[in-house]
C-alpha cells in the first residue's frame, strides 16, 4: 500500500508448501460445487467447509493444530442445509460468518479457547433472503456490516450491531440484478461494490443506494471472478474467451468500455481464483480444479502484467484460504501463504510465497509496508450516513528502538515533499493506539520454531489516511521513516 515497487524485488519470488508435519489431515471437505473458497483463515484459527448429514457445517480449529484432525472435533452446525462458503470478521479473529442453502446468513461467535462442543446458536440470525445464499463479504472498513447475495437475484446489506439475534430487515437492498450473481468484489474504503452475474454483465453499485454506477460486458470475455486492484485504479476479472480459453481481463475503472489486456491462460475448464496482494502490487491465480498457481506482479503503465512464476503441485485443489499479512512469517520474507484445500487427501495444506534474502531473522521494510489492521475506520452508522474510509494501516516493524510522534506540521510537508532519507516525524493526531490488538498466534514461539525464526518485538500502530494519489504520497513518507508510536 505504497510506493510502486520495481519488478527486481519480486522476479525471483518461490512458492513452497508446508512439510507434511504443518499440514492439516482428515478434514472431510465439502463436496458442494459452488465456485467458492470454502477456506477462510485469520492468525488464530482456520475454518473449513465440510461435507456432513442432515445439514450444513463447517470446522473450526487453531492454527497450531497441525497434524491429524479428530473426527469427532466439534464443528459449527446450525445449519439446516449444506454450508457454501464461510468468512472471518476482519475487524474480530473470533467471529465469523456463514452462507448456507437454508437461505440464511449466520454469524458465529467462537469462544476464546476455541471449540470444545458443538456450536448451535449464532450470535446473529439473518433470514431476508428467499433463495440459498452463495456470497457473502464483510465491509472492508466499517464495523459491523455484512454483504450477502443469493439465488433470488438479491444482494442485501445487513447491519450487525443491532438487538435481537434474528434480523430480519436489511439496511440496504440492491435489486438491479437480472440473474445470478457469480462473483463479488468490494472497493478498499467500501464505497462501491463490482458484481459478475450469469448474464455476462459487470455492474459497478454505490451500495447504499443501490444505483448503478457502471454496466457492460464484452463479447470477447465471459468474467467470472473479479477483484479491485484499488491503489492502482483498476480491476481485474477472469472467465474465459469466446473460444473457451481461460484467461484474464484488466480494466481501467475510469473507462471499462474496453479491457486494457486479455490475456489467455490454458484451455482448463475450472474457475480461476483472483488474489491481488495492495502492499506488494502482487497478483495471484489460482485455478479451482488446478495444481498450480501463477503469480504476477502488476504495474499501472503498459505492459501492466508481468508474468513472474508458477507454482506446481501435482494435486489439485477444490478452494483455499488466505492468511491475512499481519500473519505471516516475516523474518523469513513471507509475503503470501495460501491455505489449499486438497480434497483427495482430505488435505489442508499451506503454500507460503517468499522472497530470497541474503539476510534472515530481520525486518525488511521494502517488502513490508503499512498494512490493513484489524482495526474499523468507521462505524456502521457513519458508513450508512455517507462517510467513506479506507482502511486503518498498521506497522509490523520490530521495535529496535523507542519510537517517537512527531509535530502536526510535518503533515502538510507530507503533501508536497518527496520522500527523503531524514527521519520523518508524523502528526500525532493521525495515530490511534490499537488497544483491542489480538496478538498473532503465528508470532508465538512454537510456531516460530518450525519457521526457523526469532522471537521479535513487533511495534503496533495504525494510521487513518484518505483514499487517492494524497494517500501514496503520505504512504511513501510513513513506510520509510520511523513515524509510528511505540506501544
Amino acid at each position: 500500500m505504497s510506493q510502486r515497487h520495481s519488478c527486481v524485488t519480486f522476479r525471483h519470488v518461490i512458492g513452497k508448501a508446508a512439510v507434511k508435519g504443518r499440514c492439516y489431515h482428515g478434514l472431510q471437505i465439502t463436496r458442494s460445487v459452488q465456485d467458492n473458497q470454502f477456506c477462510a483463515v485469520n492468525p488464530r484459527y482456520i475454518a473449513v467447509v465440510t461435507e456432513c448429514t442432515g445439514g450444513g457445517a463447517f470446522i473450526v480449529i487453531s492454527i497450531h493444530h497441525t497434524g491429524r484432525v479428530s473426527p469427532l472435533h466439534p464443528c459449527v452446525c446450525g445449519h439446516s442445509a449444506r454450508v457454501l462458503d464461510v468468512k472471518w470478521d476482519p475487524f474480530n479473529d473470533q467471529r465469523i460468518a456463514s452462507c448456507s442453502e437454508d437461505c440464511t446468513v449466520k454469524v458465529w461467535q467462537i469462544p476464546p479457547d476455541g471449540l470444545k462442543e458443538n456450536l448451535l446458536l449464532p450470535s446473529k440470525d439473518l433470514i431476508a433472503h428467499k433463495c440459498r445464499v452463495s456470497i457473502i463479504e464483510w465491509h472492508p472498513t466499517a464495523k459491523d456490516l455484512l454483504i450477502s447475495s443469493a439465488y433470488d437475484y438479491k444482494v442485501l446489506v445487513w447491519r450487525l450491531d443491532t438487538a435481537g439475534v434474528v434480523v430480519e430487515m436489511p439496511v440496504c437492498e440492491i435489486n438491479t440484478h437480472s440473474d445470478l450473481v457469480v462473483c463479488l468484489s468490494i472497493s478498499a474504503d467500501g464505497s462501491v461494490f463490482a458484481t459478475v452475474s450469469k448474464d455476462k454483465k459487470i455492474r459497478v453499485i454505490e451500495p447504499r443506494t443501490g444505483r448503478v454506477l457502471q454496466e457492460f460486458g464484452h463479447s470477447s470475455h465471459k468474467a467470472c471472478k473479479i477483484v479491485f486492484l484499488w491503489n492502482l485504479n483498476m480491476m481485474l476479472t477472469t472467465g474465459n474467451s469466446s473460444w473457451n480459453k481461460r484467461q484474464f481481463a484488466l480494466w481501467d475503472l475510469e473507462d471499462l468500455s474496453e479491457p486494457l489486456i486479455e490475456e489467455d491462460l490454458d484451455g482448463g475448464s475450472g474457475v480461476i481464483f483472483p488474489f491481488y496482494d495492495p502492499d506488494t502490487h502482487m497478483l495471484y491465480l489460482a485455478g479451482k480444479g488446478d495444481g498450480n498457481i501463477r503469480y504476477y506482479e502488476v504495474s499501472a503503465v503498459k505492459p501492466y502484467i508481468h508474468f513472474l512464476a508458477e507454482y506446481h503441485s501435482p494435486f489439485p485443489q477444490r478452494g483455499m484460504g488466505v492468511m491475512p499479512k499481519r500473519g505471516l512469517n516475516f523474518s523469513v520474507c513471507e509475503v503470501f501463504r495460501f491455505y489449499r484445500l486438497l480434497a483427495v487427501r482430505d488435505l489442508l495444506e499451506p503454500v507460503s510465497f517468499y522472497v530470497p534474502r541474503k539476510q534472515s531473522g530481520c525486518f525488511h521494510e521494502d517488502i513490508y509496508p503499512l498494512t490493513a489492521a484489524n482495526e474499523a475506520a468507521m462505524s456502521a452508522q457513519e458508513w450508512l450516513m455517507g462517510h467513506n474510509k479506507g482502511p486503518v494501516l498498521m506497522s509490523l516493524r520490530p521495535a529496535a528502538r523507542p519510537l517517537e510522534p512527531c509535530t502536526t506540521e510535518t503533515l502538510s510537508s507530507l503533501q508536497t515533499n518527496t520522500l527523503t532519507n531524514q527521519d520523518t516525524e508524523c502528526p500525532s493526531d493521525i495515530i490511534m493506539d490499537l488497544h483491542d490488538w489480538t496478538e498473532d498466534d503465528t508470532q508465538s514461539l512454537d510456531w516460530s520454531s518450525a519457521h526457523t525464526r526469532s522471537d521479535l518485538n513487533w511495534t503496533k500502530a495504525v494510521f487513518y489516511l484518505p483514499a487517492g494519489p494524497e494517500r501514496e504520497v503520505r504512504l511513501k513518507h510513513l513506510s520509510s521513516n520511523d513515524c509510528v508510536r511505540h506501544i
